[in-house]
């Protein structure tokens, strides 16, 4: 925080021009540096790393860092930036830590414990996504999460299909960094679709908290989204509160 201005502080701009500052450094090192005490012999991997995918390729555990995801919401001042920390067991995420710091804000989940959300000084209250029998008929609107920065072409193509196939038109949400995954996960929105790629130290703490409030991520195929993968790359994704929404058909063009 003592980084955070809402102007560049040590801007450089990294090999795909994305944006570093002296605050993802700074976090960077103190996660690694810090991590390794709680579990000894557990590497720690993170996208400021030298090598991350040579690190995390064929490991069976790691942690697994954004040290500072929205690198332009902490420019913008928006203060919709997290730091996103996650276990990686055999491939899946079991662990898990989304924190706010501007908005004094974080989410954090372990599969056998269950979700939660602290607010600064309150105590964390447990969380669960929405399921569609709790709330309107099949026909009633969607709640979408859609990306301030990086909505691609299906999340439109999903947008025009929920406006000619439900009776109400899909309510739009929208926000920065990590926290569109725990929207979800929260109960607060209903899908969130990634149709252009990320990196999975992008998704991994928030896929735990997805998954433990009880939701899902799966890969356009169908397939849960997994870890360890060669270059540490996401193909496009959907996160789903309700396991029973039958989702691919608004993938289909309207």
């Amino acid at each position: 925080m003592r980084f955070y201005s809402g102007s560049p502080q040590g801007l450089t701009l990294k090999k795909d021009s994305s944006p570093l500052t002296d605050a993802d450094r700074a976090s960077h090192e103190f996660l690694v540096e810090s991590l390794p005490a709680l579990i000894p012999g557990v590497p720690v991997i993170s996208e400021e790393s030298q090598d991350p995918a040579a690190g995390a390729v064929g490991s069976e555990r790691f942690w697994l860092v954004d040290p500072l995801d929205g690198t332009k919401e902490f420019l913008k001042g928006t203060g919709e930036f997290t730091v996103n920390i996650a276990l990686i067991e055999r491939g899946c995420a079991v662990a898990g830590v989304v924190y706010a710091p501007a908005l004094k804000l974080s989410y954090f989940a372990d599969l056998e414990n269950g979700a939660f959300r602290c607010r600064h000084n309150e105590q964390p209250i447990s969380i669960h996504v929405q399921h569609a029998n709790h709330r309107a008929p099949a026909e009633a609107a969607l709640r979408v999460v859609a990306s301030k920065d990086h909505a691609g072409p299906l999340v439109q193509a999903m947008l025009n299909r929920l406006r000619t196939t439900r009776a109400e038109a899909p309510e739009l949400k929208s926000m920065g960094s990590s926290l569109k995954f725990c929207l979800v996960a929260e109960g607060a929105a209903d899908i969130y679709l990634r149709d252009v790629p990320t990196m999975e130290w992008d998704t991994a703490a928030a896929q735990c908290i997805v998954e433990a409030a009880g939701g899902h991520i799966y890969t356009l195929d169908g397939k849960p989204l997994r870890y360890g993968k060669a270059g540490l790359k996401n193909p496009s994704i959907i996160t789903v509160g309700d396991p029973e929404l039958e989702w691919l058909p608004l993938l289909e063009p309207a």
